[in-house]
């Protein structure tokens, strides 16, 4: 039996133990209560509450009136409770078809079930969101359906209003709505609003419950752009260029039209492009290539489009004038290298005549006659060499070779247009200072920046950066590139009761620092009305796969064809013209080559033809288009594959023919040709109108006709 003492003892213990339990727990609330207060707090908060973003909306992108290009619309991140699902193979079965996910993915992001929330698909469309929906309203009230896992948060997507439309120029954004490219990512920071933030409580299903508790921050959506890009004028550039693209068979095409005194752009256009509203991200190299903007970024050699900027130097620099006397005999020689002229001699001519003639060897001389200082300086005063500073990113500076290594030789070729590499903007924009009074205009896109209220936050303004001409030397300039259009080189920009001034060029390719063959860029650099220029247009045509690939025949139509539907719009009436009349087109595919000639002879066009066979195939311009008399149509007579008796072709004529053409119309019959001499095709091995097995090398005898 225990002892009173024994009793003490147990009961001092039992005392001992509890005092030190509740020491224990004591320090453990305080450590609680303390340290890990934080965290706890966090913690709980985690589970009966859920944070979400609220994305801003991007501004507007605006053309010049006001029309809408893009838009930030609704959308919805779609996420899934990975606890809540009980059968995975039912559930990506029904879900991903809808999404337009891969079942295996999703299966494997699902996996974790210690997370009550994974992202499925961001900037999923209100349709697909409400398809989903449907299918939790279906479903019984507490079953584990697939679509009872599910949540819904608010998100935004960019739309492109047009579609395929300014695509590079606009650019892209990526899924957090961040600019990628193009005005997108120029004006990201105008664009962009600041984002808010939700606060819910939710019960142990992760659903919400709407109380007091609920938080909900407003973001602050971003600001509008108002370009000036014309969305008319652009969807007239749009529609030339899909057609020029596909007639020409062309590597790519562009076009770009511009305010001829301010500097405003007023439409941008390159083929081949993208749907920006579901851009091939998956592939990324093709995506980026065709999100290039190459009007601003790549350099090339302008080819005759240039003799604008080398005759307008010249006639300000006093070295020459309209009616200055010169002499082509298809050459000329500087320090030992002879340069030639595209065609024929064009004999005695004026320095006006040249300019209609894109002659060669008169550009040379003009531009040895001023010189590399003289030259150079009214080069750099048109911007060449250096960036436009057009707002946007990527831009190139060209090609403009030191003025310290520059020889005689080099010179003569920059004059008309070889040895100096230019982008397209710096060419428009400084051919636009040689008619518009003498005034470099530095290229813009945006016109004004607006609130989400509608308040004006930034206006831009026309800025000139330099007057590299005078006044007079412009107004001769508009006088003389209008005959170009009307009497020369340029005819097929022609367009019935407008004054067009132009220039057309063709331009050489080079690929490995060699010069390619019988491929060509092809342009034309055109504005109208001549006597009060409302518009500029460069229209260029990147190696065409066609017989004739010059640019008076693959852009210059093109060309003239958003001039026609653009002027009227901007309000230019026509005027009426006493010495011709507009011809329509006729149908001459089928006819025999002599009857179809003869037809186009009668209407007063002039014709070219690739010289493939005896019945014409394609025509261009195509069937109900207007040319003025003195127009100039080319005739398709080749065929896919070539025929002949017993797998023979028959030889085409070429006499007369310069190289880079006889190689082009035999390559067209599979013949190839061993050259001699040069110059003009003055004979042929074998005769033209004989048969001739396909590879056969046909022997051709080229010579200068003398001077």
């Amino acid at each position: 039996m225990p002892t009173e003492l024994h009793i003490r003892k147990r009961v001092f213990l039992l005392l001992v133990i509890l005092i030190f339990l509740f020491t224990v727990l004591v320090a453990r609330i305080a450590y609680l209560t303390t340290s890990q207060a934080a965290s706890l707090t966090q913690r709980g908060i985690r589970q009966w509450t859920r944070e979400g973003t609220v994305y801003a909306r991007r501004g507007n992108i605006l053309d010049r009136n006001g029309q809408t290009l893009v838009l930030s619309a609704t959308a919805y991140i779609v996420s899934a409770d990975p606890r809540k699902i009980e059968d995975m193979d039912t559930f990506t079965s029904t879900i991903c078809p809808i999404l337009g996910l891969a079942e295996e993915r999703v299966a494997q992001k699902l996996q974790d079930k210690s997370k009550s929330s994974v992202i499925l698909k961001r900037q999923v469309s209100r349709e697909k969101a409400d398809v989903l929906r449907g299918l939790q309203d279906a479903a019984d009230e507490g079953s584990r359906s697939a679509a009872n896992a599910l949540l819904f948060d608010e998100d935004v997507r960019r739309v492109y209003q047009r579609g395929v439309f300014l695509v590079q120029t606009l650019g892209l954004t990526n899924v957090d709505s961040v600019g990628q490219s193009g005005l997108e990512q120029q004006y990201e920071t105008l664009l962009r609003g600041t984002p808010g933030k939700s606060l819910r409580s939710v019960d142990a299903n992760a659903k919400p419950i709407y109380d007091s508790q609920n938080l909900y921050i407003e973001p602050q959506n971003g600001n509008s752009i108002k370009l000036t890009i014309d969305a008319t004028i652009q969807e007239v550039c749009e529609k030339a260029m899909r057609e020029c693209y596909e007639v020409n068979k062309a590597q790519a095409v562009h076009a770009i039209a511009m305010d001829v005194y301010t500097g405003g752009i007023l439409a941008m256009c390159s083929k081949p492009d993208y749907d920006p509203n579901d851009p091939p991200r998956e592939q990324s190299d093709a995506l980026q290539a065709m999100m290039r903007i190459k009007l601003i970024s790549d350099a090339y050699e302008p080819g005759s489009t240039f003799k604008i900027l080398t005759a307008a130097a010249a006639l300000d620099s006093g070295v020459t004038n309209p009616d200055d006397s010169f002499y082509c005999s298809a050459k000329i020689k500087v320090d030992g290298d002879t340069i030639r002229c595209w065609g024929n001699p064009h004999g005695a001519e004026t320095m006006t005549q040249a300019l209609q003639n894109s002659c060669n060897p008169v550009f040379v001389e003009l531009a040895l006659r001023m010189g590399t200082e003289r030259l150079y300086s009214y080069l750099k005063a048109f911007g060449l060499g250096s960036k436009t500073n057009i707002d946007l990113q990527g831009e190139g500076s060209g090609i403009l070779i030191p003025a310290g290594s520059v020889k005689n030789v080099d010179l003569a070729r920059i004059g008309f247009g070889q040895s100096i590499a230019v982008t397209p903007i710096q060419l428009l924009t400084a051919a636009c200072a040689v008619v518009n009074g003498g005034r470099l205009m530095q290229p813009y896109l945006l016109k004004e920046a607006v609130t989400p209220d509608g308040a004006v936050l930034y206006r831009n303004t026309p800025k000139v950066v330099s007057t590299p001409i005078s006044e007079q030397t412009s107004l001769t300039m508009r006088e003389l590139l209008e005959k170009v259009v009307s009497i020369g080189g340029a005819k097929n920009a022609r367009i019935a009761g407008y004054r067009i001034g132009g220039k057309t060029g063709t331009a050489q390719v080079y690929k490995d620092g060699r010069i390619v063959r019988d491929v060509h860029i092809g342009s034309f650099l055109g504005f109208a009305p001549a006597n009060d220029p409302k518009i500029a247009l460069l229209v260029i045509v990147d190696e065409a796969d066609t017989p004739v690939d010059y640019g008076g025949t693959t852009a210059a139509p093109f060309a003239r064809q958003i001039l026609a539907d653009v002027l009227p719009y901007l309000g230019c009436q026509p005027e009426q013209e006493d010495d011709s009349q507009p011809v329509i087109i006729p149908d001459v595919t089928g006819l025999p080559l002599w009857q179809a000639r003869q037809q186009m002879a009668q209407l007063g066009l002039r014709v070219l033809d690739d010289g493939a066979s005896d019945t014409v195939t394609a025509q261009m311009p195509s069937v109900g288009a207007t040319l003025h008399s003195g127009g100039q149509v080319m005739l398709y007579t080749y065929t896919e594959e070539l025929q002949g008796p017993e797998s023979l072709v028959c030889v085409p004529d070429v006499l007369g023919q310069s190289i880079a053409s006889a190689a082009s119309l035999l390559r067209r019959r599979g013949l190839d040709m061993e050259i001699e001499g040069s110059g003009f095709a003055v004979s042929q091995d074998p005769a033209a109108e004989s048969f001739a097995a396909l590879d056969t090398v046909v022997k051709v005898t080229f010579a200068l006709p003398n001077p």
